[in-house]
């Protein structure tokens, strides 16, 4: 199985698309059935999974998703680029437990993981509606991954 599409709730369907492909994500659909419902996909560059929303694709509050995760071979040009293309991003960060981040800001150390463990750097962003991203710096993944 793979994970193929992950559906964010968003309350203005134009500016979300807007934020996306601001971002560099590739626009695969934009449609209206006779419904009503709209459908917009937009894939991250190098994901197989993409993210889909519109009007009534789901119930869930815009906003509500947290915890997106972006791999990316380089935490510190990942950042910058997202910043370059006006978005706020967090500075890089580690977990002071150094397993994982936990939710929110709590345990955040400044500044990527001292060893640059792969896994181990993180830094995050949200979306107009405040749904919430973290990038993941790997660099090597983990065997069987």
């Amino acid at each position: 199985m793979k994970l193929e599409v992950v559906v964010l709730p968003v309350a203005d369907v134009d500016r979300a698309k807007s934020f996306y492909a601001g971002l560099g994500f590739r626009l695969d659909a934009d449609f209206v059935a006779p419904d009503g419902l709209r459908v917009i996909q937009l894939t991250p560059p190098g994901s197989e999974c993409s993210i889909i929303f519109g009007e009534r694709l789901t119930t869930a509050a815009p906003g509500s998703l947290q915890g997106l995760h972006l791999t990316v071979y380089d935490i510190e040009k990942a950042r910058a680029d997202l910043v370059a293309r006006g978005t706020d991003v967090s500075e890089p960060f580690h977990d002071a437990g150094g397993v994982f981040h936990h939710a929110g800001t709590e345990g955040r150390v400044a500044g990527p993981h001292p060893e640059r463990l792969d896994y181990g750097s993180f830094a995050s962003f949200s979306d107009p509606d405040g749904n919430g991203w973290v990038l993941q710096e790997i660099k090597v993944r983990a065997p069987g991954r």
